[in-house]
């Protein structure tokens, strides 16, 4: 598991509803057939549900507290169909996985945070094991595998989950900051300075993934982040990292009016540039609009 730099938040309260900017979108892009990308933005909350009860406003009492909040891009890799069902059925266990983890994380030592991160570890782990074992049962979803970037904030701390080559980006105070790293052969290649960026990403191996959900290997790394008001985090598949450079993303975000605006603009970015493949992106933040 990699920690970023530990930071005091600027407020300790959580944004109200009203104060989370968040949209994502998905698109086939100019060249595909079908959409193998899947995505989800999702609350998780503490629900309590009144059956029966004498008092007369009894709604009062059924509110909603928001536990986490969860975010995931899921891009798909399989000859016909397998890639789509792929990213589909890892949102479906992820989801159900990193619930069960987070019933823990409260009941038990919310302060443990390493056991968190290792349950969230493990539930990607359990879903490679899940579509593995569905490849090797049906030979017509031999191949199929899938990324996994997942962001899930619980405030003020939030976790990032990374297998594949799908990205979560960071602006904070005006910086861009790739924070998820690519598990690609070429970003193997030039980590160990066999090539530079520039050679790698024009070679075969680009696009070759070195650890997915399903594939060969899954390598599932966990990073612990601070969360804070007016930070602008994206997540994306490489539909969108093809055709649009880091310079041009830090641009539409510091120009980012809504969350829904800056999603449209980029994916535009993208489809002018070539548009090659599925292209999802998610863009969230926090915008204090209440006092303390």
């Amino acid at each position: 598991m990699a920690t970023a730099p530990t930071r005091t938040p600027t407020s300790t309260r959580k944004p109200r509803a009203h104060e989370i900017d968040m949209h994502g979108l998905t698109h086939l892009g100019k060249v595909r057939k079908s959409n193998q990308d899947h995505f989800l933005i999702c609350e998780l909350k503490k629900q309590m549900d009144v059956h029966l009860t004498s008092l007369p406003d009894a709604a009062a009492l059924m509110g909603a507290e928001r536990l986490a909040y969860m975010v995931m891009v899921a891009d798909g890799v399989g000859s016909r169909s397998a890639g789509e069902e792929a990213s589909r059925r890892a949102l479906h266990g992820i989801t159900q996985y990193v619930i069960q983890a987070l019933r823990c994380y409260y009941t038990a030592d919310s302060t443990d945070e390493t056991a968190f991160a290792e349950a969230l570890q493990g539930s990607a782990l359990q879903v490679h094991a899940d579509l593995a074992k569905l490849a090797e049962e049906d030979p017509e979803r031999r191949g199929m595998a899938t990324t996994l970037t997942l962001w899930i904030g619980v405030w003020p701390k939030a976790y990032l989950v990374q297998v594949g080559d799908s990205r979560f980006y960071l602006l904070r105070k005006g910086e861009l900051t790739q924070v998820s790293h690519d598990q690609t052969m070429a970003q193997e290649l030039i980590d160990q300075g066999v090539f530079t960026r520039t050679d790698a990403f024009n070679t075969r191996w680009a696009n070759v993934l070195s650890s997915s959900l399903g594939g060969q290997q899954s390598a599932p790394v966990v990073t612990q982040l601070e969360q804070d008001w007016g930070q602008v985090g994206l997540l994306c598949s490489d539909g969108l990292t093809k055709h649009v450079s880091d310079e041009r993303i830090k641009e539409r975000l510091l120009q980012m009016t809504t969350a829904k605006q800056t999603c449209e603009d980029l994916l535009q970015d993208a489809l002018d540039g070539g548009g090659s493949d599925n292209i999802t992106i998610i863009v969230g933040r926090d915008i204090k609009k209440d006092p303390d």
